[in-house]
Parts: structure tokens; C-alpha cells; sequence
């Protein structure tokens, strides 16, 4: 299998947590046109016809686009070890804190998102505060559902940890380094003790390494670009 992904995107950072978990051999690609890049996708939208970011391409050529369907594919192919709750219950709240992530937390930060890749001189104060602000709200949302036991849902790794983990390198490392605002999480303590904790896991340990490493990386390439450009 090939999974075609970038390390700066916070959606396929859930896949690689399975395929780690699961030890699968899966073979990694970065398609051009993403992030700072000036490259084009080219290729990539014969693979994959939306743009966007992962796609995993089966053995048979077959492939599978959007990050939360392929961790259900990838569950149901290998089920063991499984990253999805035993319990019903427990499986609606790593489906909860997962969707919470993509509809609320990400859409928060696609104004900071905008901002990072603009000249400073379109930076307000009012717009970084306002936007930061809306962060901090949705993380207060994954505040009210963040399990207590170290891991986001019950005692063991799950989907729902690939989901949040790069939200939280964003969100606490990121947004404050780039724009000067607080670090939310003083402020919503079982989210601190999450983040804490999970970053004594070895597999969450390494995607955190990995999320750290390409948003410098992108920084660099943007900054890059605009020393060139004289931008």
C-alpha cells in the first residue's frame, strides 16, 4: 500500500498513528503542490480527483481518499491491534472528539492558517485575537469530552488521539510562537493532563516529532520564498 500524505497536515497524522500501531508496511509519498510548495499537483489528481490530502492506494491500485474513512478501512482490513473502544459507547465518544477536531477545532484556526501565509503588514491585532480566541473556544469543547485516563478515550491509544494530537502541536506551539498569543491550555486542565500524558506514549511521541519537523520545515520554505520574491 502507498499512502500519499504530507507531514504538515494535521489529517494524515491519524493514519500513520494506525499504521504505526498496526506495524504496517506502507509506503509513504508526498505529493507536490501542498503547503508553501509552488509546485503543482500535477499527478496526484488522477490518484486522487478532489486534491486534498491523504489518499491511501491499495496493492490492487484502488485508492481511498479522506483520512477518517481510510482509518475505517484499515481497522476493518487489520483488525488487531484494534484503535477503535471496545464499547459503543466508548467508540461514539473517539468518533465525537475525532469529528470535533475536523469541525470545529481545524475550522478555528483556517483564519491563522490564512494569516501565516500573508506578508506581517496584513496582520492585525483584532484579527489574530479574535482568531485565537476561537481556538480556545473549541478546545474548551474537547475539554468537556477528553478522557481522563491518559489516553483520549479510555486507557489505550484510539483514533481519536491521531486526531487531536496535531491539533494540540498547533494550537499550544504553533499559534502562540508565530503570533504572540497565549497558550490556551493553562486554562483547561484535563486537556493539560492529556497533553502531558500523551506525549509519554512512543507512537504519539513520534507523530508529535514528526508534526514539530514539518511545520518548521514549511516555515523555512515559506520564508525561503519570500526572501526571493523580496515579499
Amino acid at each position: 500500500m502507498k499512502l500519499y500524505q504530507t507531514y504538515a497536515s494535521p489529517f494524515p497524522t491519524r493514519v500513520r498513528l494506525l499504521i504505526y500501531a498496526k506495524g504496517l508496511e506502507v509506503e509513504i509519498i508526498e505529493p507536490p503542490g501542498f503547503h508553501a510548495s509552488t509546485e503543482a499537483k500535477g499527478d496526484y489528481l488522477k490518484i486522487n480527483p478532489i486534491g486534498r490530502v491523504p489518499t491511501l492506494v491499495l496493492d490492487d491500485g484502488r485508492a481511498i481518499p479522506e483520512s477518517e474513512v481510510i482509518c475505517e478501512y484499515l481497522e476493518d482490513a487489520f483488525p488487531e491491534p484494534s484503535l477503535r473502544p471496545a464499547d459503543p459507547w466508548g467508540r461514539a465518544r473517539m468518533r465525537l472528539l475525532s469529528r470535533m477536531c475536523d469541525f470545529y477545532v481545524v475550522m478555528a484556526m483556517v483564519p491563522l492558517f490564512n494569516l501565516s501565509g500573508r506578508s506581517r503588514r496584513h496582520w492585525t491585532p483584532e484579527a489574530i485575537e479574535a482568531a485565537a480566541g476561537k481556538v480556545a473556544e473549541a478546545l474548551g469543547w474537547l475539554e468537556d469530552y477528553i478522557g481522563e485516563d491518559g489516553f483520549a478515550v479510555g486507557g489505550a491509544l484510539s483514533q481519536a488521539d491521531g486526531a487531536i494530537v496535531p491539533q494540540l502541536v498547533l494550537a499550544v506551539e504553533w499559534i502562540p510562537s508565530l503570533f504572540g498569543t497565549l497558550d490556551p491550555l493553562p486554562r483547561l486542565p484535563k486537556l493539560s493532563a492529556y497533553w502531558r500524558a500523551i506525549q509519554t506514549d512512543s507512537i504519539c511521541a513520534r507523530l508529535i516529532g514528526e508534526t514539530r519537523d514539518a511545520i518548521a520545515g514549511v516555515a523555512a520554505q515559506a520564508k525561503a520564498q519570500a526572501a526571493t520574491s523580496g515579499g
